[in-house]
């Protein structure tokens, strides 16, 4: 660190504010000003005051007083353009530079201005604060150009590309927006990557290209400066050093090899961009807020909170390049490319290749604005704001005819693969509390304070988990993973011998000491995962490693790339990779594996798909294990064994979505529902106080427009099946286990009923719609004879005549393939007892197994015309008592069998007149029998054809 650089007063204040300096081109003159100050004050560097070195300005400076209230923002053009200031009087007002004349009033905003910036040719200056809008103004005219809405917030930093295509803006909330200049659309937005300053308006964001336009610098969340790739958006690097606290200035030397950044803590360091290290720095009393290179030379002027101002000479080591070296100063001006370079100085304009000093014998000292009429008679596409954008785009079509390979493809840069994430976790915030991770279970969260955190567990239900105090955080925990059991925590790479920590805190342990921590030393954690009696981590090493509960060190693996998620639930553990490097559209190239830990197996390996050009935003586990993941387009995938094993797409937020401003922020799903946290624009994530709402909402597959105009039913139908599937998997696979499967197939029951009425509503529609092929189908469907019933009651008010034969025929086929009675299923007992159940033999649908429609008890409405015989039902009756003739051979006590026999004779007599019945054997007697005792499990609606089975 050099010699203490001492800052001269240039604005009073009272209390810190935002600040601003910019050096003009011509390396003679600043420019400052104050949010506490009217005044913009010009000071002429050319003379330095006696006795003094050089160290800030000499001479009287200029003072502009034009506005009514604290100058918030300058800008200064190109070469010797003029300068703007934006006030908190909500004006922009124009000079001429350096003798400080007063041009006019651009333009008048309803809210207070917070950033200004011109582009390379002067022809365009930006504007934005308060207001919901960025204006672009012809510096020519004076019109307004084009206003870009897109910001939630206040607009607190404007970046021109050097290469004209291109304008960045940032604001108080963190978030970025690419625009395009030829077109205003919004090309990326980059959602709260930088820190949120909205509660401290004397903070403001900002934001600047590199010289050479390849890189965008925004300041990032962890006290750096991160940057962005120009034409992709996606994060390049960071430049982390030892700033304490976040950075709020920065600035490129002329060369773009440096870049000087000032922080919260009071420091500003100069960095070696291309080595990603800082090589200089200083300390002040009070933050710094402007930063502005010399263009010539190798000197860096700053500017305070409290309005004081300086030079800082050297900033660049002298046995380092300079911070000007390769930088072509004597390039025709953009807006005079039909002149030379003589014609060009003879106007007075200064092009400089040398020394300051040279520099300073060539110029009067006395610029003169750039004259309107001389550049709109040698320019004529700058009559017009309107035209200087289309020139912006013929540039750009220009440009991408030069990249035009053989081929006629259009060169792209690569975009840059995901990095990790923890799911369920949000960026930290400067003094405020953050998520490490949360989940449907519960939270863990931390807050720092003074070089160390404090780390709470929190559960939703605080019946399902037990209180575990607060912990002290020495190794600054960035994410976590949370169970019933415990949670796991874990660093980034930290320390003179940059370690990542690995700790595990069990919430109930029959011994004292049962937590338990593990280091790894030039091995990064990258995400972490908890399950049944097993924690996981994966690091920058590409191992997985798998450690016991109590700390053992069970398995170490390799994975096929660097992480992006992990995910655990009970026995199972979900890693997602990159496969490879992105594709040239930018898509994400994912791999997924699935692990079963306590078989030590591989149950699901491939790509996960994701929405053409989003990223992996959320991965996890559902309670009954389902395994789902969310992009950042707002689609939900859940894995489903149908197909061979296919990831279905059963929640879309453009479907979901209320209002543009929805941001949704998984947490979690079950068979039907996603569970969320609903963020307003331009929040992306929650925070932790107040208290966030958890969201529900309703799966909606992806379907298309159909010409039924039931999208609804046909989505309830599309979801149940698929939740049926799902059931119907589970009980085979409990079944091979010889399990209980009761309420698994009262569940299947329920959603069998809820099936057919799905297809009856659908039926309606084909009706009205006049699709009676897809109408039959659909009843061929139908899992019941009921159901059937019901859709010919349907049709025949709809008075389709012939759709009414087709579906009596399909009942007709559906009753006789009933009397062919199934095979006895053989039961157990219960307690030392056989019970009896009425079981329906139904004949199943294409789809799957169904079980009938047991909820609907009123009388069928509609008789169909089907030929049946009394020795058809009496053929029935003898074989429902078949299985009484088996059980007197075998000497059981049939008493029971006698009595269902007794009332199913009473039935055989309600069919001769009815055609019909209805037997309810729970707890009530068939007819005005009161003589059974028998207590079957459902109450069913039964037809004559019923059979008996026994059941547990």
């Amino acid at each position: 660190m050099g010699r203490l650089l001492k800052l001269r007063e240039a604005h009073k204040t009272d209390a810190p504010g935002t600040c601003s300096v910019v050096w003009a081109h011509d390396g003679c003159h600043l420019a400052t000003s104050c949010a506490s100050d009217t005044e913009v004050l010009i000071h002429d560097l050319s003379a330095p005051p006696p006795g003094r070195s050089g160290s800030t300005a000499g001479g009287s400076p200029v003072i502009l007083r034009h506005h009514k209230e604290g100058v918030t923002a300058i800008a200064l053009g190109p070469m010797a353009g003029p300068l703007a200031s934006g006030s908190f009087d909500h004006s922009v007002k124009l000079y001429s530079f350096p003798v400080g004349s007063f041009q006019g009033n651009v333009t008048r905003f309803t809210l207070p201005i917070k950033s200004l910036a011109f582009n390379k040719s002067g022809s365009l200056l930006a504007a934005a604060g308060d207001d919901d809008g960025i204006k672009l103004i012809s510096t020519i005219d004076l019109t307004i150009s084009r206003v870009l809405k897109g910001h939630r917030g206040p607009v607190t930093g404007l970046s021109f590309d050097p290469k004209h295509d291109y304008l960045a803006s940032i604001d108080s909330f963190g978030t970025v927006i690419y625009w395009e200049l030829s077109t205003g659309k919004q090309l990326h937005t980059l959602k709260s990557v930088a820190p949120n300053y909205n509660s401290d308006s004397s903070v403001l964001n900002t934001l600047s290209w590199r010289p050479d336009g390849e890189m965008l610098a925004v300041p990032g969340l962890r006290n750096d400066v991160v940057m962005y790739d120009r034409d992709t958006g996606e994060k390049l690097f960071n430049l982390r050093g030892d700033h304490e606290k976040s950075v709020c200035s920065f600035c490129w030397s002329p060369n773009g090899k440096y870049l000087a950044t000032s922080g919260l803590d009071k420091q500003v360091l100069i960095w070696d961009v291309d080595l990603k290290q800082d090589i200089e720095r200083q300390k002040f009393e009070e933050r710094i807020c402007g930063l502005s290179w010399k263009p010539v030379g190798n000197s860096l002027a700053v500017i305070d909170a409290m309005g004081r101002f300086g030079i800082w000479e050297n900033p660049v080591p002298v046995s380092m390049k300079s911070p000007t070296e390769g930088v072509v100063l004597n390039e025709p001006h953009p807006l005079f490319e039909d002149e030379d370079e003589e014609e060009v100085l003879g106007k007075g304009i200064s092009c400089y290749s040398g020394s300051l000093d040279d520099s300073i014998e060539k110029g009067s000292g006395d610029f003169s604005p750039i004259s309107r009429k001389r550049v709109k008679k040698r320019g004529p596409f700058f009559d017009e704001g309107e035209e200087v954008l289309q020139e912006i785009d013929s540039r750009k079509r220009r440009k991408e005819s030069e990249n035009k390979r053989g081929d006629g493809e259009i060169r792209e840069r690569g975009a840059r693969m995901q990095d990790a994430f923890q799911a369920g976790s949000t960026p930290p915030q400067q003094g405020k509390r953050r998520f490490l991770c949360y989940n449907l279970l519960g939270c863990v969260t931390s807050l720092e304070n003074d070089g160390f955190s404090h780390v709470e567990v929190d559960f939703h239900d605080t019946g399902r988990g037990p209180r575990v105090p607060s912990m002290t955080d020495y190794f600054g925990f960035t994410m976590a993973a949370l169970n019933e059991k415990g949670c796991v925590l874990a660093n980034p790479c930290k320390g003179e011998k940059n370690m990542s920590t690995l700790m595990y805190r069990p919430f109930g342990s029959w011994a004292n000491n049962s937590e338990w921590s593990m280091r790894f030393e030039l091995e990064e954690v990258k995400v972490v995962a908890l399950g049944k009696n097993w924690v996981a981590a994966v690091t920058s090493r590409n191992f997985l490693r798998i450690f016991s509960e109590s700390g053992l060190q069970m398995h170490i693996l390799s994975v096929n790339g660097p992480v992006v998620a992990a995910a655990g639930s009970g026995d199972l553990l979900a890693v997602v990779t990159h496969a490879s490097d992105c594709l040239s559209s930018g898509d994400q190239v994912l791999e997924i594996k699935v692990f079963n830990i306590n078989e030590a197996t591989q149950t699901i390996s491939g790509r996960l798909p994701l929405t053409p050009c989003s990223h992996l935003t959320w991965l996890g586990f559902s309670e009954d294990g389902r395994l789902g993941s969310f992009d950042s387009k707002g689609n939900l995938r859940v894995y489903s064994d149908q197909f061979g094993g296919s990831w279905l797409p059963v929640f879309s937020a453009d479907k979901a979505r209320k209002s543009e401003d929805d941001n949704y922020w998984i947490v979690g799903f079950n068979a039907t529902k996603l569970f969320c946290i609903v963020c307003k624009s331009p929040e992306s994530y929650p925070s932790v106080m107040p208290k966030p709402v958890l969201t529900i909402l309703e799966f909606s597959s992806p379907l298309a427009s159909s010409d039924l105009g039931a999208d609804e039913v046909e989505n309830e139908f599309m979801m149940t099946n698929l939740q049926l599937s799902e059931i119907r998997k589970k009980i085979k696979d409990m079944e091979a286990f010889g399990l209980d499967v009761t309420a698994l197939d009262d569940e299947a029951f329920s959603l069998e009923v809820k099936l057919d009425r799905c297809i009856l509503k659908l039926i309606a529609s084909c009706c009205h719609s006049d699709r009676l092929v897809r109408a039959t189908e659909l009843a061929r469907l139908l899992s019941t004879q009921k159901s059937l019933k019901g859709a010919i009651t349907i049709v025949t008010a709809s008075k389709l005549p012939i759709l009414q034969e087709k579906f009596s025929t399909i009942l007709e086929e559906r009753m006789l393939d009933d009397l062919k009675t199934p095979e006895p299923i053989p039961t157990g007992r219960s307690n030392g007892k056989t019970a009896y159940s009425v079981q329906l033999p139904v004949r199943l649908s294409p789809m799957m197994e169904k079980t009938p429609d047991l909820n609907n008890r009123a009388p069928n409405t509609i008789k169909p015309q089907i030929k049946s015989s009394p020795a058809t039902e009496t053929l029935k009756l003898v074989k429902a008592h078949s299985s009484t003739q088996e059980n007197l051979a075998q000497g059981e006590d049939i008493s029971k069998e006698r009595e269902l026999g007794s009332k199913l004779e009473k039935l055989a007599t309600l069919v001769k007149g009815k055609g019909n019945a209805t037997c309810e054997v729970a707890g009530k007697e068939v007819g005005s029998s009161a003589t059974g005792n028998v207590k079957p499990e459902l109450k069913i609606p039964i037809n004559p054809f019923a059979r008996v089975k026994k059941v547990t």
